[in-house]
């Protein structure tokens, strides 16, 4: 079984996201910014975490750059991957190699399938100002993510903007203060599903908060998400169908009922097995 996860505001929380005190208890450091923690993890999520049973793979799916995923100690130190995906899907790193065949694979789907970085840039521009904007960057040459101030973004005019985005094959996504303008080509369930056939990994558990990673819920075998994030909003507003759960708790202890939710899983997946083999 492979469990395929989101990180940010799904299992590590910065400071804005905790959605509970700093001083709450069982909250370790996960990621470090110029020696200052910039990220917790809920001490069961990560220790559930830890002792998965041997047949299921803990897969990060990220939309971090490699660089900022390589920042998330927690997973460079105590719980080394075999497998994450960073950048969106534009990156597969194995065994803490990128994977440079796949990476030019998603590059040369991105030529294909949808307006030139540039031009999707500049479309998507009309809408951006600097009365909310504070910086943009282009991620690994695949995707911009725009820093924002969102109490002052125009959200109807943002949303009318995605929808055109979207005929131009570039995804719009809004989480907390950060706008994703990302090709449609990179996406995280194709990283998965290529994982997947390689490793003959079975069955897929996917937990995730964003519009970005609604594909890799979708596509999943079973799906989980936090009371909280762009999903949840999205779900709030009616304007989201989904056939997955949320979690009861939101916040950084949501973690701690998502990692339920995928041991809950595995035993029903193992018992099924073992009744089906007698």
């Amino acid at each position: 079984m492979i469990y395929a996860s989101d990180l940010d505001q799904t299992l590590i929380y910065s400071k804005r996201s905790l959605g509970v005190p700093l001083e709450s208890a069982g909250l370790l450091p996960a990621e470090y910014i110029d020696g200052a923690t910039a990220a917790f993890i809920s001490a069961q999520a990560l220790q559930l975490l830890k002792t998965l049973p041997e047949n299921v793979m803990f897969m990060p799916v990220t939309t971090r750059t490699m660089a900022q995923y390589s920042r998330i100690t927690v997973f460079q130190t105590e719980l080394v991957p075999a497998y994450a995906v960073t950048s969106n899907g534009g990156n597969i790193i194995v065994g803490g190699e990128v994977d440079r065949e796949w990476n030019r694979r998603i590059h040369e789907q991105v030529r294909r399938e949808g307006a030139h970085a540039e031009e999707a840039r500049q479309v998507f521009g009309q809408v951006l100002h600097e009365d909310w904007v504070i910086s943009e960057s282009y991620c690994d040459e695949l995707f911009y993510a725009f820093v924002i101030e969102r109490d002052r973004m125009p959200l109807e005019q943002v949303l009318e903007k995605a929808r055109i985005m979207r005929e131009m094959g570039w995804e719009v996504s809004i989480q907390g203060r950060k706008v994703y303008l990302v090709p449609a080509a990179v996406n995280k369930q194709a990283a998965v599903e290529h994982i997947r056939h390689l490793t003959d990994g079975g069955p897929v558990v996917a937990s995730g908060d964003s519009l970005l990673d609604r594909c890799l819920l979708d596509y999943a075998n079973y799906a989980i998400a936090p009371r909280h994030g762009e999903l949840y909003r999205e779900q709030l507003r009616d304007e989201l169908e989904v056939n997955y759960r949320f979690t009861e708790l939101s916040g950084a202890y949501a973690a701690d009922e998502i990692m339920a939710y995928v041991y809950e899983i595995h035993r029903s997946v193992s018992a099924a097995r073992a009744s089906f083999s007698e």
